[in-house]
């Protein structure tokens, strides 16, 4: 009984949540678009990037290039799209900046073939 009320008041939450990350109205927070931008972006930035994954650098590690720059950028298994894609394929990543202390990176939510 207790775990259900709990799920219960806890679920409105969530999901309000998934609904507030797509205003682009008065107080929203700006979305990054390029490789420069998200450099200089504080911790989990909202991205969206259109480019180039150039290498793969370890197990769901990438290097993601566009016309402003090169970042590392993390793709986990299943955001993969059903297509194969090649170091000369233009990708959209849809994602968040995940800063540490000296590094930055894109932590990859989805990534879409827009070739």
């Amino acid at each position: 009984m207790k775990r259900t009320a709990l799920a219960l008041m806890v679920l409105p939450l969530l999901s309000t949540a998934a609904f507030a990350t797509g205003y682009t109205g008065p107080g929203a927070t700006p979305q990054v678009t390029t490789v420069s931008a998200a450099l200089q972006a504080a911790d989990d930035t909202h991205v969206v990037l259109e480019g180039q994954i150039v290498k793969r650098l370890q197990d769901e590690l990438y290097e993601f290039k566009d016309a402003t720059g090169t970042i590392q950028v993390e793709i986990d298994d299943e955001d993969w799209p059903g297509q194969k894609v090649s170091e000369t394929a233009k990708v959209r990543l849809t994602g968040e900046v995940d800063k540490d202390f000296n590094s930055r990176e894109i932590d990859v939510d989805r990534v879409e073939l827009i070739n």
